[in-house]
Protein backbone atom coordinates (compact mmCIF):
# COMPACT_ATOMS: atom_id res chain seq x y z
CA UNK A 1 0.00 0.00 0.00
CA UNK A 2 1.43 3.24 -0.95
CA UNK A 3 0.07 5.65 2.36
CA UNK A 4 -1.81 3.40 4.73
CA UNK A 5 -2.46 6.84 6.52
CA UNK A 6 -4.09 8.29 3.40
CA UNK A 7 -6.22 5.35 2.95
CA UNK A 8 -7.23 5.65 6.82
CA UNK A 9 -8.34 8.91 6.14
CA UNK A 10 -10.57 8.18 3.14
CA UNK A 11 -12.20 4.93 4.99
CA UNK A 12 -12.93 7.38 8.02
CA UNK A 13 -14.59 9.72 5.84
CA UNK A 14 -15.49 8.22 3.03
CA UNK A 15 -16.31 3.97 3.92
CA UNK A 16 -18.34 4.55 7.67
CA UNK A 17 -20.38 6.66 6.71
CA UNK A 18 -21.67 4.22 4.21
CA UNK A 19 -21.87 1.23 6.41
CA UNK A 20 -22.73 3.12 9.57
CA UNK A 21 -26.53 2.87 8.22
CA UNK A 22 -27.02 -0.72 7.37
CA UNK A 23 -28.48 -2.77 9.91
CA UNK A 24 -27.20 -5.01 11.83
CA UNK A 25 -23.66 -3.15 12.07
CA UNK A 26 -21.83 -3.64 15.30
CA UNK A 27 -18.16 -2.40 14.99
CA UNK A 28 -15.09 -1.24 12.46
CA UNK A 29 -11.54 -1.66 12.97
CA UNK A 30 -8.61 -0.34 10.63
CA UNK A 31 -5.14 -1.95 11.81
CA UNK A 32 -2.02 -0.15 10.32
CA UNK A 33 0.61 -3.15 10.78
CA UNK A 34 4.26 -3.02 9.29
CA UNK A 35 5.52 -3.09 5.92
CA UNK A 36 2.57 -1.05 4.74
CA UNK A 37 0.13 -3.65 5.72
CA UNK A 38 -3.24 -2.97 6.28
CA UNK A 39 -6.34 -4.63 8.02
CA UNK A 40 -9.62 -3.91 8.40
CA UNK A 41 -12.74 -5.88 10.52
CA UNK A 42 -16.04 -5.64 10.16
CA UNK A 43 -18.74 -6.77 12.48
CA UNK A 44 -22.55 -7.17 11.72
CA UNK A 45 -25.15 -9.09 12.76
CA UNK A 46 -25.81 -11.45 9.85
CA UNK A 47 -24.74 -12.00 6.35
CA UNK A 48 -27.04 -9.50 4.70
CA UNK A 49 -24.96 -6.56 6.14
CA UNK A 50 -22.09 -7.85 5.70
CA UNK A 51 -23.05 -8.49 1.79
CA UNK A 52 -24.06 -5.07 1.84
CA UNK A 53 -20.66 -3.98 3.70
CA UNK A 54 -18.91 -5.64 1.08
CA UNK A 55 -20.55 -4.00 -2.29
CA UNK A 56 -20.09 -0.62 -0.70
CA UNK A 57 -16.88 -1.21 0.21
CA UNK A 58 -16.45 -2.35 -3.23
CA UNK A 59 -18.12 0.60 -5.03
CA UNK A 60 -15.86 2.94 -3.33
CA UNK A 61 -12.32 1.00 -3.78
CA UNK A 62 -13.08 1.17 -7.88
CA UNK A 63 -14.24 4.99 -7.57
CA UNK A 64 -11.69 6.77 -4.94
CA UNK A 65 -8.86 3.95 -3.72
CA UNK A 66 -7.65 2.68 -6.89
CA UNK A 67 -4.42 4.91 -7.11
CA UNK A 68 -3.77 4.19 -3.57
CA UNK A 69 -3.85 0.26 -3.59
CA UNK A 70 -0.88 -1.60 -5.43
CA UNK A 71 -3.21 -4.66 -5.33
CA UNK A 72 -6.80 -5.38 -4.53
CA UNK A 73 -8.24 -6.09 -1.17
CA UNK A 74 -8.50 -9.53 -0.25
CA UNK A 75 -12.01 -9.96 1.47
CA UNK A 76 -12.76 -12.89 3.56
CA UNK A 77 -15.44 -13.59 5.35
CA UNK A 78 -16.73 -15.66 8.66
CA UNK A 79 -18.84 -15.95 11.98
CA UNK A 80 -17.92 -14.47 14.81
CA UNK A 81 -17.04 -17.47 17.66
CA UNK A 82 -15.29 -15.36 20.12
CA UNK A 83 -15.46 -11.60 21.01
CA UNK A 84 -15.27 -9.58 23.95
CA UNK A 85 -15.38 -5.78 24.42
CA UNK A 86 -13.82 -4.53 27.79
CA UNK A 87 -16.43 -2.43 30.12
Amino acid sequence: MTNPREVGRLVEEAYLPLVLDIPGFVSYDWIEADGGVVLSTSVFQDKAGVEESNRRAATLVHERLTSLLPNPPQITTGEVTVHKVAR
